[in-house]
């Protein structure tokens, strides 16, 4: 499945252990084409899915526990057994191999057969070290091409990868060229070998596809879009397998509300949700627009004023050693558009080695006097018992709280100004005014006539205390989560959710 961001504009793939993009038998270079049939199925033209003497050679070898083990297989038998049976080894396996390729000749004509073969093949690695099938991904993730412009020596290394393709492959799983390439490069002269040998290529091409340097071709390591935007990727993740897990559900006569009453439910179609976007070929597209993205990534990473990092040792479970462990300032930061709820961009944190947790999305912390305008003064004004002229007395007091003890809130800077109007109350945010304006509109229920009308999930009727509105909540709220409910002010007092 692929992402993208606002507009259109590519962002990658989501993570699958197998990565693999379709192409259709028209865009592979007859090169590669012939170089899969002269290497792995020289007769594919003419068999009906089976070689007899093939066969027969092969079962001879295994019952004489020959040396030589020549395998027999088409391709029409290997796209049978990689993609309906298992690698069993067994003649009951091996039979119902032989039926089903048979009769997959009936229904799909060679070049269909050798289409689905191309698309299906495992060819190793690709240069940013994920495990690759197809021809097509095999092109651009080794050579950097796509399947119809590769080169015949190209193609030759290409179509010896199915034999071993991990051995023969010229990358390790970090993405990194292999030291020792020789094998692969043996394999693709013996490919050349047979495409000359079945009249393929001519032996002047033959020669200089021989020795042409190939090692000049592979690309440099890739990063993947999981190493370029970390948080922007798990979080695109996470949410697409959120919306499809509804959407199964839905389709199966669940309703979001049978998802949220069982969490065996919500667990089930969660992980038919993880598996069908891996594999579906979604395109995904998003509201983030990749040059604001961008510019707060740089932004973030730019500013040297966080304060200090501190530092703990911590010991590692595998090695059993005492390491030191930075712990960073965090930053969360995110942009809303207030008229439709789209999440423009975000900032998830300070370096996603470090600490995975999205700061904009997923981290809890108290959201401090930002909460005084939603839940103190919006309120009052709501409900009539001020208006921006109204004083305050801004003068220390004590009050029960839900635990039953005293509760005097100061003002940051300890000073009191008496009798404050509330516009100037709200500008200075004065924590004594704001607690005392609360109090007065405390019985009405602001907390959930107004606050859990704006999107705080994350708070709970325990949170609904005199404190609160200063911040003062059992977990703490997301930055999203705020800044979404701030944008009810830009729209009137409507809420809009953000996505």
């Amino acid at each position: 499945s692929q992402l993208y961001f606002a507009d259109d504009v590519y962002l990658g793939k989501l993570r699958t252990d197998l990565e693999r993009e379709e192409v259709k038998l028209k865009d592979v270079s007859v090169d590669l084409q012939h170089a899969v049939i002269a290497t792995e199925d020289e007769y594919f033209e003419e068999h009906d899915g089976v070689v007899p003497k093939a066969i027969v050679r092969a079962v001879m070898q295994e019952f004489t526990n020959s040396s030589t083990q020549s395998g027999g297989s088409t391709l029409t038998q290997q796209l049978i057994k990689n993609q309906i049976l298992t690698n069993e080894v067994s003649f009951e396996r091996k039979a119902k191999e032989i039926l089903l390729a048979m009769r997959l000749e009936r229904f799909f004509d060679k070049e269909e057969i050798l289409e689905a073969y191309l698309n299906m093949a495992t060819l190793g690695r690709n240069s940013s070290g994920q495990n690759i099938a197809g021809v097509e991904t095999a092109a651009e993730g080794i050579f950097g091409v796509k399947a119809k412009d590769l080169s015949l020596p190209q193609a030759a290394f290409i179509a010896g990868l199915p034999q071993a393709p991990f051995t023969y492959t010229p990358f390790t799983n970090r993405g990194e060229l292999k030291e020792d390439l020789e094998a692969g490069l043996k394999r693709k002269n013996t490919v050349l070998f047979r495409m000359h040998r079945e009249g393929y290529i001519t032996k002047k091409q033959y020669d200089e596809a021989v020795a042409y340097d190939l090692k000049k071709d592979f690309i440099k390591k890739k990063k993947t879009p999981q190493e370029k935007y970390p948080w922007l990727m798990a979080e695109l993740e996470s949410r697409s397998i959120d919306i499809l897990t509804e959407v199964l559900a839905e389709q199966d006569g669940y309703s979001k509300e049978d998802l949220e009453n069982s969490d065996k439910l919500t667990k089930e179609y969660k992980i038919q949700a993880d598996r069908k976007i891996r594999s579906g070929g979604y395109k995904i597209h998003s509201t983030i627009n990749k040059k604001i993205y961008d510019q707060m990534q740089k932004t973030k990473d730019d500013y040297d004023m966080y304060g200090v990092t501190k530092t703990k040792t911590v010991t590692n479970e595998e090695t059993g050693k005492e390491e030191t462990v930075e712990e960073p300032v965090q930053v969360g930061a995110i942009m809303i558009e207030n008229k439709s709820g789209r999440i423009i961009s975000f900032v998830g944190g300070r370096d996603f080695k470090l600490e995975q947790t999205n700061h904009a999305t997923h981290s809890h912390r108290s959201n401090g006097s930002t909460m005084k305008p939603l839940l103190s003064y919006a309120p009052a004004l709501e409900y009539g018992t001020i208006s921006p002229g109204t004083p305050i007395p801004d003068v220390e007091f004590s009050a029960a709280s839900g635990s039953g003890a005293a509760w005097s809130p100061k003002n940051y800077s300890f000073n009191e100004k008496g009798l404050y109007p509330a516009r100037y109350a709200l500008a200075e945010s004065l924590n004594i005014s704001a607690a005392r304006n609360y109090i007065n509109i405390y019985d009405r229920n602001p907390f959930n006539q107004f606050l859990m009308k704006m999107g705080f999930d994350s708070l709970t009727k325990r949170d609904n205390n005199l404190a609160l509105t200063l911040g003062a909540a059992s977990q703490g709220v997301t930055v999203e989560e705020n800044v979404n409910a701030y944008t009810t002010f830009a729209n009137g007092g409507k809420f809009v959710d953000a996505y």
